[in-house]
């Protein structure tokens, strides 16, 4: 068994890959959580993992009933949390994309002042004389000078 070093307690072993293809297998490569349907795209097949509902870190233990498939995004969103069953895990990760969805979509609907600002190459300012005596010499006085 593997120790996680921020507790000092010994974990379930991860998901081997062969483990973890049964259990997306199991679950038709659906989010259990949002619903996202890993067999829709190659794109979102990528983002599809098997989440221990019960975390490792909390002494979860890998027992099929203690893993779903889920995207990245959800396993992200529900971290290391432990709660008293999957629908209150459900429940809080749904409830969290739904404000990160909203906070993405505010800052699409700002005005674009800041993003135009952004967005325009700031030119380099030219170096002043005490700036370029500076680099003079420090480049007179480093070991990988050439000195005559």
């Amino acid at each position: 068994m593997p120790l996680n070093l921020t507790t000092l307690r010994f974990v379930d072993k991860p998901v081997t890959k062969q483990e973890g293809q049964q259990i997306l297998e199991r679950d038709q490569y659906v989010c259990q959580y949002c619903g996202l349907d890993g067999g829709a795209s190659f794109e979102n097949a990528l983002t599809m993992s098997v989440d221990f509902v019960v975390p490792r870190a909390r002494k979860g233990k890998k027992d099929p009933r203690n893993l779903v498939a889920c995207c990245r995004s959800c396993n992200m969103i529900k971290g290391t949390r432990v709660y008293r069953s999957f629908e209150e895990a459900k429940a809080y990760v749904l409830g969290q994309r739904e404000e990160l969805r909203k906070a993405w979509e505010l800052r699409k609907t700002q005005p674009a002042t800041k993003s135009a600002r952004a967005q325009k190459p700031l030119e380099p300012a030219a170096p002043t004389e005490k700036q370029k005596a500076a680099s003079a010499s420090v480049l007179n006085s480093s070991p990988l000078s050439l000195r005559k």
